[in-house]
Parts: structure tokens; C-alpha cells; sequence
């Protein structure tokens, strides 16, 4: 099987980053793939230079995501809301079986996405997410050689990401998801009452940013805003964070893959192309 796969890259001021983080995905080992570029309000030059991208690659496309109210935090003066928006105007207009996510300022082993589909069709999952490692120039247009390790097996299955969602959901969502997204965010990291809406703040496993998962979470599951996220980061953020967990809790058939195909740079900074 040779399933369309969607790759949804949001995007915003990356035009340092961009070049290779397309590149990583056009030169896929893994060809069936639609790659749908989704600006979230970029001041600089990054979708212009998405847009002459196209150029190379007729299977790129670039939009622009709708305007996010809630893209600044007041109390926090932090954008935390960056990238739920965008994600979700991607997945609105993607077309593939199965759908995964690259980021701008981040890169993707070659057989990043031909390793992921195997490992979902072997074993007939929902949803699945695999491992990271730092962003090397070195290892940027390399393949991750397998064939000397055994095959892989989940490090965590569903049944212990099911129970890893419900130690990381707060008391208050577990109450009630309305009176949850009621409180502003900057009141439930308030020392003394914080455990009410934190569970455990344990990370998501592996790379959360880039999962692989079938067509169907799409008719479930969607990026919520801060406010009415159930598993945020202590910091803010957590879209991704949230979202897994949300397909977790939902489908109840996700694994854990503890393979570094995703380059992930936590302090982005200009990197080449291919």
C-alpha cells in the first residue's frame, strides 16, 4: 500500500530555516506525498520564498492561515498561541489517508515518513509518533540506517499512553472540560491551586510535532486554543502536546516509537539547504 500522505508545514518567520525543512521533505524516500505550507502571519520574506518553492515541486502548496485572536497571552506577553490555527488550516484542506506535520524551523531524516507509514500499517494503528534528536548539519540529508537494529518495537503502546493521558490531565478537566476552559491560564499556573489543572507534566514521548495518524482523527480531533487546551504546557504552548494527547484518549489505538527520524532545533538558527 502506497497511501497519499499529507505533510502540513506551518510556518511563521522562517525564512532562515525554511529552504531546509522543505528540502527534507521533498527528497522523502517516501514520493506519495502532498506538502501544504500554511503561513501564519510571517513579517518577513518566508512566503515568498514558499511561494517560489512551488516552482521546484508541484506537489508544495502555500496558504495562509485565518487570523488567531488569541495569538498573544496578555497576562503571560508571550505567544502561545502560535501554530493551532495554522495546523488546523492544513488539515482542513488536506487530502491524504494519512496526514503528519514538519515544522519550519526543524528537519526530517529522508526516511522519516517511509519508516513511519510502515510501522502504522504493520501494525494497524491510528496514530503514531517516533523519536527526535538535535539538529545536526551533519546528519541533514542523510537516511536512518535500520537494517542493523532489530525491527523496531513500541515503547509505549496504547494501553500505557492511555494510562500516560490520564496522569497528565488535570481534576478539573476530568470534571468538566467546560469550567477548564473558563479559567484563564495564567490563574491555574497559581502555586497551591496549579494541581487542579496540571496532572502529571510529563512530555509527550518523542517528537510531538510531527506524528503520523490516519484520516479518521480528522472527524474527531482538532487543535484547540490555549484556553481550551486540556493538556497545555506549565509554560504555555502545548498544542501539539494537546493534540496527541486528545487522539491518545480518543482512539485509544497510538504507539510510541523511540526511532530519532525528526532534527528538532530548540534554538533555530540558519541552516542549509540540500
Amino acid at each position: 500500500m502506497n497511501p497519499l500522505v499529507s505533510v502540513i508545514m506551518p510556518v511563521h518567520n522562517n525564512e532562515t530555516t525554511l529552504l531546509c525543512a522543505l528540502d527534507s521533505i521533498r527528497h522523502q524516500t517516501y514520493r506519495n506525498l502532498e506538502i501544504i505550507v500554511v503561513d501564519d502571519a510571517s513579517t518577513d520574506h518566508t512566503k515568498q520564498i514558499a511561494g517560489q518553492y512551488v516552482t521546484r515541486d508541484a506537489r508544495v502548496k502555500v496558504i495562509s492561515a485565518p487570523d488567531d485572536p488569541y495569538r498573544i497571552d496578555i497576562k503571560l506577553e508571550r505567544n502561545v498561541n502560535a501554530g493551532w490555527s495554522a495546523r488546523n488550516a492544513g488539515l482542513a484542506i488536506a487530502r491524504g489517508e494519512l496526514i503528519t506535520f514538519q515544522d519550519g524551523d526543524d528537519a526530517s531524516l529522508l526516511n522519516r515518513i517511509e519508516v513511519q507509514v510502515g510501522l502504522l500499517q504493520k501494525y494497524n494503528a491510528t496514530h503514531i509518533i517516533t523519536g527526535w534528536q538535535p539538529f545536526n548539519e551533519q546528519l541533514v540529508g542523510t537516511i536512518l540506517d535500520l537494517g542493523s537494529q532489530k525491527p523496531p518495537v513500541p515503547l509505549f503502546t496504547p494501553t500505557q499512553l492511555s494510562a500516560l493521558s490520564q496522569k497528565t490531565k488535570g481534576l478539573v478537566a476530568k470534571l468538566s472540560l467546560a469550567l477548564n476552559a473558563a479559567v484563564p491560564f495564567y490563574f491555574k499556573r497559581i502555586r497551591l491551586i496549579n494541581k487542579l489543572f496540571f496532572g502529571s507534566l510529563e512530555s509527550f514521548p518523542g517528537a510531538g510535532n510531527n506524528p503520523l495518524f490516519t484520516r479518521e482523527v480528522l472527524e474527531r480531533v482538532q487543535f484547540r486554543p490555549l484556553k481550551n487546551r486540556v493538556w497545555p504546557s506549565f509554560m504555555g504552548r502545548g498544542a501539539d502536546r494537546d493534540f496527541n494527547f486528545q487522539v491518545v484518549e480518543t482512539f485509544k489505538n497510538s504507539y510510541f516509537f523511540d526511532i530519532p527520524l525528526y532534527l528538532w532545533d530548540t534554538n533555530p538558527s540558519r541552516k542549509p539547504s540540500l
